[in-house]
């Protein structure tokens, strides 16, 4: 059966829980969903899953569609990304507003035999669940309910008793085979599952059966999802079979792996994509790094555009292996795409973390922003790396550390700092060029008669209160003569 009898365009989807922000997997699934759709001209979806009413909040929503735009994955179809609002033929996006729609599914199959209410309790599901398991049983349903006419079941309610609606695998005794895109041929035995539920006995639909009707009615064609979904899908192709619907392309991805080749979690580091986003990291390092997790190119790169993903994306190139997230290799990552932006574009994704430090360079002309940046961003290896090296270049932070102590007592330190202020003061003009500085400097030894640690380590000191750090020759034209003069007297008054 060909997707086309589904749709005549691709059309694939991402649907997450609004439970919080973004988790890097959940990016990587929406990811491939939407590199697929755009390679192939089609259509990506965005679907809130959001039936868990005490977890998924409007909050959490926003915070979902905020990583998603940061990301720049854009969707075609879905809730407006600023009133939240449905856009698209098939709303609405959100499932806690399709209940309508489901009930009227469930009622179908209810209709048809191949679904029932059942009223067993919660006491009564878990003695069976026991008995069971200790005669070394499945722990499948046996409803009492399951040969119920709807007519009883239906009298039942009405007279207050508490239901819910579980699909009937009675009579499906046969392999179900999915060719999964990503693993090939998967087989389940239908005895794999008992009587599942379709709704809750307050209406609320479970996430196999919802995801099934929403699948369908949205013409969503692939499915590409988390390996963790994989046991999912023998109750949704019974689904489909029952409805008579046809089966879309699923492919289900390796799972995200720790350093340890556990499962990726908060309890080792970042892991959402705002807490990457707030330390610095660039959306489009970030969106690189989680393709190559399971996926890569196919000449082998490493550094890749948004526009090269797109152009390169295929679904043969997907492993199923389990894919190591390496925190080192991201960081490397971005480094490079950080390093490869022309310098205003990356002042202006800099300049948020210096004003969110205190610092303000907003009165720099955009030459001075240039050698600036030409002078740290080998140091960088995300936009955070910017506060501690920009902030050498602020006079409210400078102070004589207490590891400067040692240079500070050497003999000739007091001659070479009092010479290198007089000869700063004799400086022509406000600025510096590195020429400029390295001739000052031998003028230092000369005159001083120094030379080595005991000529650098007093200089640097007269710069950035301690010893060692940032090469001079490129700090020093990126300062004024006034600050060089005002932080020198600051040395000398420590030394006396």
């Amino acid at each position: 059966m060909s997707w086309r009898q589904i749709s005549p365009e691709v059309r694939t989807r991402f649907a997450p829980s609004p439970t919080g922000y973004l988790h890097v997997g959940g990016a990587r699934t929406a990811l491939y969903n939407y590199l697929y759709a755009k390679k192939n001209g089609g259509k990506f979806i965005l679907r809130i899953e959001d039936t868990d009413e005490a977890r998924s909040t409007e909050d959490s929503l926003k915070m979902v569609i905020s990583d998603l735009l940061w990301l720049n994955l854009l969707w075609d179809e879905g809730p407006d990304a600023q009133t939240l609002t449905d856009v698209g033929p098939h709303a609405p996006y959100r499932q806690s507003r399709r209940q309508e729609i489901y009930q009227q599914v469930a009622d179908q199959l209810l209709k048809e035999g191949k679904a029932y209410y059942c009223f067993l309790t919660d006491e009564e599901l878990e003695a069976q669940r026991n008995a069971a398991l200790a005669a070394g049983r499945p722990p499948h349903v046996v409803s009492p309910y399951a040969d119920w006419t709807l007519e009883k079941a239906l009298e039942k309610k009405a007279a207050g008793g508490k239901g819910v609606v579980r699909f009937k695998t009675k009579g499906l005794a046969k392999d179900y085979v999915l060719n999964d895109l990503v693993r090939n041929d998967v087989r389940f035995p239908s005895d794999m599952v008992g009587d599942f539920v379709l709704l809750r006995s307050d209406g609320m639909p479970v996430y196999n059966f919802c995801c099934v009707v929403d699948d369908h009615l949205m013409k969503i064609t692939h499915v590409l999802r988390a390996e963790e979904h994989l046991p999912n899908t023998l109750r949704q192709m019974m689904i489909y079979e029952a409805m008579n619907w046809p089966l879309p392309e699923f492919g289900h991805i390796s799972l995200v792996l720790d350093e340890d080749r556990q499962k990726l979690s908060k309890r080792k580091g970042a892991v959402a994509c705002n807490q990457f986003k707030e330390e610095g990291y660039l959306a489009d390092a970030l969106k690189n790094f989680i393709a190559l997790l399971g996926w890569s190119h196919p000449e082998g790169k490493e550094i890749i555009s948004p526009e090269e993903m797109v152009q390169a994306f295929s679904l043969d190139r997907l492993n199923p292996a389990g894919a190591v997230f390496d925190r080192v290799k991201l960081k490397w990552m971005n480094a490079m795409h950080l390093r490869a932006l022309p310098d205003a574009e990356l002042w202006k994704k800099t300049e948020p973390f210096l004003t969110n430090a205190g610092l303000d360079f907003s009165g720099m002309d955009e030459a001075w922003k240039h050698k600036s940046l030409q002078a740290f961003k080998t140091a960088m290896e995300i936009l955070g790396d910017a506060v501690p090296l920009y902030s050498l270049l602020d006079d409210k932070r400078f102070g004589v550390s207490p590891e400067a102590s040692e240079t500070l007592g050497w003999e000739p330190t007091k001659l070479v700092l009092s010479t290198w202020r007089e000869l700063i003061n004799a400086h022509p003009r406000d600025e510096f060029t590195e020429e400029e500085f390295v001739k000052i400097q031998d003028e230092v030894k000369t005159k001083a008669n120094v030379k080595g640690k005991n000529l650098f380590m007093p200089i640097r000191v007269a710069v950035i209160g301690k010893p060692h750090g940032t090469e001079l020759k490129t700090l020093v034209p990126l300062m004024k003569k006034a600050s060089l003069l005002k932080r020198a007297d600051q040395v000398l008054a420590a030394l006396a």
